[in-house]
């Protein structure tokens, strides 16, 4: 077998004969900064997208490199559970009981016919305990959740502190910042978060943008304070009566108060504070995979939570210096709602903004998902790399061949040929187009 173990290099599999369907002995040895250019995982449910994504993420690992990995279906903890042993009793507290009562074995035989097939499925593609015990060492492996004290914590309503001194230079940076903050509060109260037309919005920004050129950080209860009595007395050109008047100002600060009294709402104000380094390094410099799950979120607080991430990812990046080698990851299992073709979330921009501007950077965006029918595909024209696999309909097959075709630019692709090849895949298979290559 080739050698796979090379610095830059991502061992994803092997290439898949066309003609007969067999698996070939040719690897697929994807160059790691190919992942600048970005990506797009698409398949549909058991197409073996989310492992192919975490494929991804432990060969980054490997490599030193930094992955945040956003969760919102509760698939990508397993990244914690790596056994350089590939031991029985390793396996023994994860079996589900169900699954040996299934197999009519005990949880002890069914956890050591998992370790064995875990041991020859690795063996068949080349890899042994050995790669497992790199893996652990190469990085530390965290799995978060926000709102919640399952995992690690992490706090993000307990302040909102200024941004960095570097940022406050730079007035669209200032911008960006305050109006992600303002967006993401409000979508988690349920209220308009339109820049131009949401008064709540003007309201806030101009709350938090008075606190922060103080060097001060705000936290909810001081928010609400001044949201009944701001510290200025115009907004724009009006005075503050006539564009907000005290008793409207007195509902907001009533929902925020609400927010504020409800059960569960210390969760949010708990663990370490959120933050793109911590995300990425160890107090030591370690790098991390950062397993962040959203699966128990509703969909206002996914909404609310993204966007401070996403705005932090933002932030950490332009702190960053250019680089062309590829510098972190993030990578988010399910894109469906969040980067839609026709209306625009908080979430939509900051992701058009990345795939837009972290090339530049070393940071590679991994967009993962089983409805293709819900992407921007315009937005998506930046990603230099696709994985397709199984598709369940023609107009998913229709969709995505769109796309690939519009993100080829002006390369020539064989419309009718690629349709056949994807009508074609079968499970754990993926049509790999890379405008890199």
């Amino acid at each position: 077998m080739q050698d796979f173990e090379k610095l830059g290099v991502f061992y994803l599999g092997k290439r898949i004969d066309q003609a007969t369907g067999s698996v070939s002995d040719d690897l697929i040895l994807y160059d790691s900064k190919d992942l600048t250019t970005h990506a797009v995982i698409v398949g549909m449910t058991g197409s073996g997208k989310t492992g192919l994504g975490i494929g991804l993420i432990e060969e980054a690992a490997i490599d030193h490199i930094p992955v945040i990995a956003i969760d919102p279906k509760g698939d990508l903890g397993n990244l914690l559970l790596t056994f350089p042993k590939l031991a029985a009793e390793d396996f023994a507290p994860w079996v589900d009981p169900r699954a040996a009562a299934e197999a009519g074995q005990l949880t002890e035989d069914f956890a050591a016919a998992q370790a064995a097939s875990w041991k020859q499925g690795l063996a068949g593609w080349g890899q042994g305990p050995e790669r497992i015990a790199a893996l652990r060492a190469a990085a530390d492996f965290a799995l978060y959740t926000p709102g919640s004290s399952a995992g690690l914590p992490l706090s993000v309503l307990k302040t909102f502190a200024p941004p960095a001194a570097e940022l406050a230079e730079d007035a669209d940076l200032w911008r960006e910042r305050l109006q992600a903050t303002a967006t993401g509060l409000l979508t988690l109260l349920g209220l308009p978060v339109d820049p131009l037309t949401s008064r709540e919005h003007i309201l806030v920004c101009n709350i938090l943008d008075h606190v922060w050129k103080q060097e001060q950080a705000l936290d909810l209860a001081g928010l609400i304070g001044l949201v009944q009595k701001p510290p200025f007395s115009r907004v724009g050109v009006l005075d503050l009566e006539s564009f907000f008047p005290a008793a409207e100002r007195q509902a907001l600060a009533l929902r925020l108060n609400n927010l504020l009294a409800a059960p569960g709402f210390d969760a949010w104000t708990r663990g370490e504070p959120l933050s793109a380094d911590g995300l990425l390094f160890t107090a030591d410099g370690k790098p991390r995979v950062s397993v962040v799950s959203i699966a128990h979120l509703d969909d206002a607080q996914r909404m609310f939570f993204l966007t401070l991430l996403l705005a932090e990812l933002v932030a950490w990046m332009r702190r960053q210096p250019g680089t062309p080698s590829l510098r972190a990851i993030l990578y988010m299992d399910e894109v469906f709602g969040y980067m839609p073709p026709v209306a625009n979330p908080p979430t939509k921009l900051l992701l058009l903004t990345l795939l837009k501007q972290a090339r530049a950077f070393g940071l590679g965006i991994v967009l993962s998902t089983q409805n293709p029918v819900d992407l921007d595909y315009k937005g998506l024209a930046n990603a230099g790399t696709w994985f397709i696999g199984r598709l369940q309909t023609e107009r998913d097959k229709a969709r995505v061949l769109e796309g690939l075709l519009g993100a080829a630019g002006g390369e020539r692709l064989d419309a009718q040929g690629l349709g056949q090849t994807l009508a074609g895949l079968g499970k754990r298979q993926f049509l790999l187009h890379n405008v890199n290559e």
